[in-house]
């Protein structure tokens, strides 16, 4: 669970970062025309007066659950620790590395996991 908190994490603070900076996915996020970077960052845009509507932040739910009940988990039975799900079709030469290697990579994650926690 840490581990995946951390991933979720580390997602929420990089996003944050970019927003702030100004960076939006071009475009409009609904059909009535309003554009992402029409609402307001970070907690704002779920909570306040120009917030993302309902329908949107049930979208994110759903999205969200889908991801967690059938995308993110170990289905082949091949994972090598908690957290890996690779299933057998990324790899991105995790393979070759060595094993002293494997584990420093996996704490640097775990450590950055938990700055992010922290925010």
């Amino acid at each position: 669970v840490e581990i995946k908190h951390g991933r979720i994490c580390q997602l929420a603070f990089l996003g944050n970062i970019i927003t702030r900076a100004g960076l939006h996915i071009p475009g409009d996020i609904d059909t009535a025309g309003d554009s992402f970077d029409s609402y307001p960052n970070g907690i704002s845009a779920f909570f306040g007066p120009d917030s993302i509507p309902t329908d949107g932040k049930l979208q994110i739910v759903f999205f969200v659950g889908f991801l967690e009940l059938f995308v993110m988990k170990d289905v082949t039975g091949e994972n090598e620790f908690v957290g890996d799900f690779r299933n057998g079709l990324l790899d991105f030469g995790w393979d070759n590395f060595d094993e002293e290697t494997k584990l420093s990579k996996r704490a640097i994650e775990l450590n950055n996991g938990r700055a992010a926690m922290m925010g």
